[in-house]
């Protein structure tokens, strides 16, 4: 599946989890956000790995006025407590200009230590937290960490929540949908029998498009844009055999319910 040309049911659209700060986008953002102009996807939330990334996230935004939502976090392999706390500063004193705290989580693929866990623990509940005193939402990581993540996220009152390409088996996602969090879906749905599965589940009030550009695009070994939200798009009224405006009037109002 490609990109899809703007129609009706393709306009208005958000890409809640995209790295428009990675370098591979440097020489071409321009064209790229115009491309995805063009397949009706309209703002993008552009999510941070690193406090340069959060830095660099509000200069976009201040070049792609209404485009580039920013966001600031903290890649939850990254096991530094002073930078998720400059992170936090930063978020602080700049809460007017940013659309949402992430990406943050956990991730139980690539930490193992019970030390690091712990450590990792302990910088995501300082970003949930954070979320509940400034009523952020929170884009969240939880790769192989899926109902680490939700129970820890309700254990401390998270109430605005996006999890971004949820790994984790359906079953796992009941208690997330009855707290009203939004699980959001990258184009790769198309060649995830695992997400595939989580799009037949969970039902349409809870869900949103991502493409977490660079990656987890249609084509595995092709880089991946914010046009591709709209793949996300028609695969999930594939999936649900529902009508393409359908999905897209749903993901439009579910954008908006989370992120204002």
């Amino acid at each position: 599946m490609g990109p899809v040309s703007g129609t009706a049911e393709h306009s208005g659209l958000t890409d809640c989890h995209a790295h428009l700060c990675d370098g591979v986008f440097a020489a071409d953002l321009a064209e790229v956000l115009a491309r995805a102009r063009e397949a009706g996807v309209d703002a993008v939330v552009a999510v941070g790995e690193t406090l340069a990334d959060a830095e660099r996230n509000l200069e976009l935004a201040d070049a792609y006025p209404g485009v580039v939502q920013p966001a600031a976090g903290l890649y939850p392999t990254r096991l530094d407590l002073p930078e998720a706390q400059r992170v936090a500063d930063l978020i602080r004193r700049e809460r007017s200009r940013f659309a949402a705290i992430g990406e943050v989580g956990l991730d139980r693929w690539k930490v193992r230590d019970e030390r690091d866990l712990a450590l990792q623990r302990e910088i995501f509940a300082l970003f949930i937290d954070l979320s509940v005193e400034l009523d952020l939402p929170l884009n969240v990581h939880s790769r192989s960490a899926g109902h680490h993540a939700i129970d820890l996220l309700r254990e401390r009152g998270a109430k605005r929540v996006q999890l971004h390409a949820f790994d984790g088996r359906a079953a796992r996602a009941g208690p997330a949908v009855e707290a009203g969090y939004f699980f959001s879906m990258p184009p790769s749905v198309v060649r995830s029998p695992q997400k595939q599965k989580l799009v037949r589940r969970l039902p349409l009030s809870c869900l949103l498009l991502e493409t977490d550009s660079p990656v987890l695009g249609p084509e595995r070994d092709r880089r991946n844009e914010p046009a591709n939200a709209a793949v996300s798009l028609r695969a999930i009224a594939e999936l649900k055999a529902i009508a393409e405006e359908e999905v897209g009037r749903a993901v439009r109002e579910n954008t908006e319910r989370l992120y204002g």
